[in-house]
């Protein structure tokens, strides 16, 4: 998997709640990332479970969105995956505006409709690098399985960054799952 060549900017998103265990690996993963040597069109951020924000932060104007979370997919925990998701952008006829309730794929589906009223642009292509969680209960700090992922998480961004302009993809011994 690549990112397109010529998108511009960057938005690399962590998402997750650092109260819910493993709910917190998309945070994580991004505050190591941040301190990184990056590309200057790249901009990391930590959205936690701000929704509303992100859906503004993408409207700024960005080629690529890599959503960064928790993701179940019924495999071991830690195990990575990288999804793309075909739809961003979509409309979001049905979705209700809950600025406590904007999961990141009621933020893709309130797009369309955001982007209509500004005038804005939704990202040409949009990557989740999820991670299978051992634990969403309620405490603090990611589970052994789930921390030993996030430098994996980290390396794997940084390969989807350095390949966009390449066309290589992500190398598949960093990731559990490479479908969709």
């Amino acid at each position: 998997m690549s990112l397109p060549p010529d998108d511009g900017r960057v938005l690399v998103a962590g998402i997750g709640n650092i109260f819910l265990g493993d709910d917190g690996f998309g945070v994580e993963t991004v505050r190591a990332l941040a301190g990184r040597d990056l590309p200057d069109a790249v901009e990391v951020v930590d959205i936690g479970v701000r929704g509303v924000h992100l859906a503004y932060q993408v409207l700024d104007g960005y080629g690529t969105l890599i959503l960064v979370d928790a993701t179940e997919r019924g495999g071991e925990p830690g195990t990575l995956y990288v999804i793309e998701h075909d739809g961003a952008g979509q409309d979001a006829e049905g979705v209700p505006l809950d600025g406590h309730r904007m999961a990141p794929d009621a933020v893709l589906a309130l797009l369309g409709t955001l982007c209509a009223g500004t005038g804005a642009r939704p990202p040409r292509r949009t990557l989740v690098v999820g991670c299978e969680p051992a634990s969403v209960e309620e405490r603090i700090g990611l589970s052994a399985p789930v921390s030993a992922a996030v430098p994996q998480a980290v390396r794997l961004i940084e390969e989807l960054l350095r390949n966009q302009d390449d066309g290589r993809t992500a190398p598949q011994s960093l990731v559990g799952d490479a479908t969709q």
